[in-house]
Protein backbone atom coordinates (compact mmCIF):
# COMPACT_ATOMS: atom_id res chain seq x y z
CA UNK A 1 0.00 0.00 0.00
CA UNK A 2 1.40 3.30 -0.88
CA UNK A 3 2.03 5.95 2.28
CA UNK A 4 1.14 9.06 2.16
CA UNK A 5 4.74 10.23 1.30
CA UNK A 6 4.29 8.35 -2.02
CA UNK A 7 0.99 9.88 -2.90
CA UNK A 8 1.80 13.17 -2.19
CA UNK A 9 5.16 12.95 -4.59
CA UNK A 10 2.79 10.95 -7.15
CA UNK A 11 0.52 14.26 -7.32
CA UNK A 12 3.07 16.51 -7.07
CA UNK A 13 4.37 14.45 -9.95
CA UNK A 14 1.02 14.93 -11.99
CA UNK A 15 0.79 18.42 -11.52
CA UNK A 16 4.10 19.55 -12.78
CA UNK A 17 3.65 17.16 -15.91
CA UNK A 18 -0.01 18.61 -16.19
CA UNK A 19 1.85 21.84 -16.11
CA UNK A 20 4.17 21.78 -18.70
CA UNK A 21 2.03 20.46 -21.38
CA UNK A 22 -0.26 23.53 -20.43
CA UNK A 23 2.96 25.86 -20.68
CA UNK A 24 3.91 23.98 -24.00
CA UNK A 25 0.53 24.56 -25.87
CA UNK A 26 0.59 28.34 -24.58
CA UNK A 27 4.45 28.62 -25.86
CA UNK A 28 3.40 26.68 -29.14
CA UNK A 29 0.28 28.92 -29.55
CA UNK A 30 2.24 31.98 -30.93
CA UNK A 31 3.51 30.69 -33.67
CA UNK A 32 -0.59 30.27 -35.03
CA UNK A 33 -0.52 34.35 -34.75
CA UNK A 34 1.10 35.73 -37.81
CA UNK A 35 4.29 38.17 -36.90
CA UNK A 36 4.23 41.44 -39.94
CA UNK A 37 6.17 43.50 -38.25
CA UNK A 38 6.99 46.86 -40.73
CA UNK A 39 8.92 50.13 -40.65
CA UNK A 40 7.89 53.19 -42.86
CA UNK A 41 10.54 55.19 -42.28
CA UNK A 42 14.31 55.17 -40.33
CA UNK A 43 16.04 58.36 -41.20
CA UNK A 44 18.72 60.63 -38.92
CA UNK A 45 17.46 64.39 -38.71
CA UNK A 46 20.51 66.22 -36.56
CA UNK A 47 24.33 64.75 -36.21
CA UNK A 48 26.73 65.68 -33.73
CA UNK A 49 30.26 65.01 -32.28
CA UNK A 50 31.40 66.42 -29.22
CA UNK A 51 34.29 65.71 -26.90
CA UNK A 52 33.95 65.26 -23.00
CA UNK A 53 35.74 63.29 -20.61
CA UNK A 54 34.31 59.14 -19.47
CA UNK A 55 33.96 60.28 -16.11
CA UNK A 56 34.69 63.63 -13.91
CA UNK A 57 38.08 62.54 -12.65
CA UNK A 58 39.53 61.93 -15.88
CA UNK A 59 42.09 64.37 -17.72
CA UNK A 60 41.69 62.44 -21.09
CA UNK A 61 38.92 63.82 -23.21
CA UNK A 62 36.75 61.53 -25.78
CA UNK A 63 34.84 62.12 -28.87
CA UNK A 64 30.78 61.26 -28.13
CA UNK A 65 28.18 61.28 -31.49
CA UNK A 66 24.59 62.42 -30.65
CA UNK A 67 22.48 61.22 -33.47
CA UNK A 68 19.07 62.22 -33.93
CA UNK A 69 16.48 60.48 -35.65
CA UNK A 70 12.63 59.95 -37.21
CA UNK A 71 11.49 56.58 -37.15
CA UNK A 72 7.73 55.32 -38.01
CA UNK A 73 7.31 51.31 -37.52
CA UNK A 74 4.36 49.39 -37.28
CA UNK A 75 4.98 46.23 -34.50
CA UNK A 76 1.76 45.63 -32.91
CA UNK A 77 1.77 42.60 -34.87
CA UNK A 78 4.00 40.99 -32.23
CA UNK A 79 1.52 41.58 -29.24
CA UNK A 80 -0.60 38.04 -28.99
CA UNK A 81 -2.58 37.01 -25.65
CA UNK A 82 0.78 35.50 -24.52
CA UNK A 83 3.14 38.57 -25.09
CA UNK A 84 4.31 39.97 -21.93
CA UNK A 85 5.79 43.14 -23.10
CA UNK A 86 7.97 44.06 -26.24
CA UNK A 87 11.54 45.24 -25.94
CA UNK A 88 12.47 47.78 -29.15
CA UNK A 89 15.57 49.57 -29.76
CA UNK A 90 18.04 51.39 -32.29
CA UNK A 91 21.78 50.81 -32.89
CA UNK A 92 24.14 52.62 -34.50
CA UNK A 93 26.52 50.75 -36.59
CA UNK A 94 29.80 51.20 -38.84
CA UNK A 95 32.68 49.24 -40.01
CA UNK A 96 35.57 48.48 -37.83
CA UNK A 97 38.91 49.34 -39.19
CA UNK A 98 40.87 46.58 -41.37
CA UNK A 99 37.70 44.91 -42.22
CA UNK A 100 36.28 41.81 -41.83
CA UNK A 101 37.90 38.10 -41.47
CA UNK A 102 40.64 39.77 -39.05
CA UNK A 103 39.49 37.53 -36.22
CA UNK A 104 38.00 40.70 -34.78
CA UNK A 105 34.26 42.13 -34.93
CA UNK A 106 33.64 42.90 -38.36
CA UNK A 107 30.63 45.58 -37.17
CA UNK A 108 30.79 48.36 -34.09
CA UNK A 109 27.38 48.56 -32.87
CA UNK A 110 26.05 50.86 -30.26
CA UNK A 111 22.51 51.25 -28.72
CA UNK A 112 21.47 54.78 -29.01
CA UNK A 113 17.62 54.31 -28.16
CA UNK A 114 15.47 51.82 -26.43
CA UNK A 115 11.80 51.26 -24.98
CA UNK A 116 9.55 48.63 -23.67
CA UNK A 117 6.22 48.42 -24.52
CA UNK A 118 3.97 46.78 -22.53
CA UNK A 119 0.73 44.70 -23.26
CA UNK A 120 -2.33 45.60 -21.42
CA UNK A 121 -1.90 42.41 -19.16
CA UNK A 122 1.14 43.52 -17.80
CA UNK A 123 0.38 47.45 -17.65
CA UNK A 124 0.81 47.29 -13.60
CA UNK A 125 4.78 45.92 -14.25
CA UNK A 126 5.25 49.37 -16.41
CA UNK A 127 7.38 52.41 -14.24
CA UNK A 128 4.52 54.81 -15.11
CA UNK A 129 3.14 57.99 -13.69
CA UNK A 130 -0.59 57.68 -13.00
CA UNK A 131 -1.39 59.96 -15.80
CA UNK A 132 0.18 57.55 -18.39
CA UNK A 133 -1.06 54.81 -16.71
CA UNK A 134 -4.88 56.00 -16.63
CA UNK A 135 -4.24 56.29 -20.46
CA UNK A 136 -2.96 52.70 -21.07
CA UNK A 137 -6.01 51.47 -19.03
CA UNK A 138 -8.66 53.44 -20.93
CA UNK A 139 -7.14 52.23 -24.38
CA UNK A 140 -6.81 49.33 -23.74
CA UNK A 141 -10.15 49.07 -21.83
CA UNK A 142 -12.43 45.82 -22.76
CA UNK A 143 -9.87 44.32 -25.27
CA UNK A 144 -7.65 41.32 -24.81
CA UNK A 145 -4.81 43.22 -26.68
CA UNK A 146 -4.84 47.15 -27.64
CA UNK A 147 -4.35 47.59 -31.72
CA UNK A 148 -2.11 50.96 -31.39
CA UNK A 149 0.64 48.86 -28.94
CA UNK A 150 3.78 49.20 -31.10
CA UNK A 151 2.79 51.66 -33.42
CA UNK A 152 5.78 53.61 -33.20
CA UNK A 153 5.85 57.43 -34.49
CA UNK A 154 9.27 59.33 -33.42
CA UNK A 155 9.51 62.55 -34.88
CA UNK A 156 13.42 64.16 -34.42
CA UNK A 157 13.60 62.16 -31.37
CA UNK A 158 17.00 62.74 -28.94
CA UNK A 159 18.89 59.88 -28.78
CA UNK A 160 19.14 58.17 -25.03
CA UNK A 161 22.51 57.48 -25.26
CA UNK A 162 25.45 58.73 -26.85
CA UNK A 163 27.75 56.94 -28.22
CA UNK A 164 31.93 56.56 -28.15
CA UNK A 165 34.19 53.47 -29.42
CA UNK A 166 37.16 52.76 -27.12
CA UNK A 167 39.88 54.21 -29.37
CA UNK A 168 37.97 57.36 -28.51
CA UNK A 169 37.57 58.63 -31.86
CA UNK A 170 33.96 58.61 -33.68
CA UNK A 171 34.50 61.73 -35.63
CA UNK A 172 34.01 61.61 -39.81
CA UNK A 173 33.48 57.74 -39.57
CA UNK A 174 31.96 56.68 -42.59
CA UNK A 175 29.47 54.64 -43.59
CA UNK A 176 27.24 54.47 -40.27
CA UNK A 177 23.63 53.01 -40.68
CA UNK A 178 21.09 52.83 -38.32
CA UNK A 179 19.03 49.41 -37.17
CA UNK A 180 15.84 48.82 -35.20
CA UNK A 181 15.70 45.89 -33.42
CA UNK A 182 12.74 43.90 -31.47
CA UNK A 183 12.68 41.35 -28.69
CA UNK A 184 9.07 39.92 -28.19
CA UNK A 185 9.00 38.98 -24.65
CA UNK A 186 5.99 36.39 -23.77
CA UNK A 187 4.44 35.19 -20.47
CA UNK A 188 5.61 31.36 -21.13
CA UNK A 189 7.95 30.44 -23.64
CA UNK A 190 11.29 31.56 -25.03
CA UNK A 191 12.39 35.17 -26.14
CA UNK A 192 12.55 35.83 -30.01
CA UNK A 193 14.72 38.38 -31.58
CA UNK A 194 14.80 40.17 -34.65
CA UNK A 195 13.96 37.29 -37.54
CA UNK A 196 16.82 36.33 -40.69
CA UNK A 197 14.36 34.75 -42.65
CA UNK A 198 10.71 34.56 -42.77
CA UNK A 199 8.78 31.42 -41.17
CA UNK A 200 5.62 30.12 -42.06
CA UNK A 201 3.70 32.96 -40.40
CA UNK A 202 6.46 35.16 -39.17
CA UNK A 203 8.14 37.49 -41.88
CA UNK A 204 11.40 39.29 -41.04
CA UNK A 205 11.36 43.24 -40.44
CA UNK A 206 12.16 44.64 -43.54
CA UNK A 207 13.41 48.19 -44.19
CA UNK A 208 14.77 48.59 -40.42
CA UNK A 209 18.02 49.79 -41.85
CA UNK A 210 18.65 53.54 -42.73
CA UNK A 211 20.97 55.08 -45.24
CA UNK A 212 24.80 55.70 -44.86
CA UNK A 213 25.85 58.42 -43.62
CA UNK A 214 28.68 59.90 -42.24
CA UNK A 215 29.28 60.94 -38.60
CA UNK A 216 30.24 64.84 -38.57
CA UNK A 217 33.74 66.55 -37.45
CA UNK A 218 34.33 68.37 -34.40
CA UNK A 219 33.30 72.05 -35.15
CA UNK A 220 36.28 74.27 -34.13
CA UNK A 221 36.01 77.24 -31.79
CA UNK A 222 36.88 79.82 -33.84
CA UNK A 223 39.62 82.37 -31.50
CA UNK A 224 38.85 86.06 -31.55
CA UNK A 225 42.00 87.91 -32.08
CA UNK A 226 43.41 89.59 -29.17
CA UNK A 227 43.97 93.48 -29.23
CA UNK A 228 42.37 96.14 -31.92
CA UNK A 229 44.54 97.67 -34.60
CA UNK A 230 46.16 100.90 -34.44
Amino acid sequence: MYSSVVRLQNTFGFFTTVAFVVAAIIAASDLLAPRTPSVGLLKTTNLQVVRGRPHYYSSKKEEYAIIKFSLDADLSSLFTWNTKQLFVYVTAEWPSVGGSGSGQNATNQAVIWDSIITSPSADHLANLGPIAMKKLKRSAAGKSIDPNRGKLSLKNQRPKYQISHPSGKVAEQEDVVLRLHYNVQPWVGILTWNQDADFWKWTTLRNNLSKKFKLPAIKKKVEKKAGASS
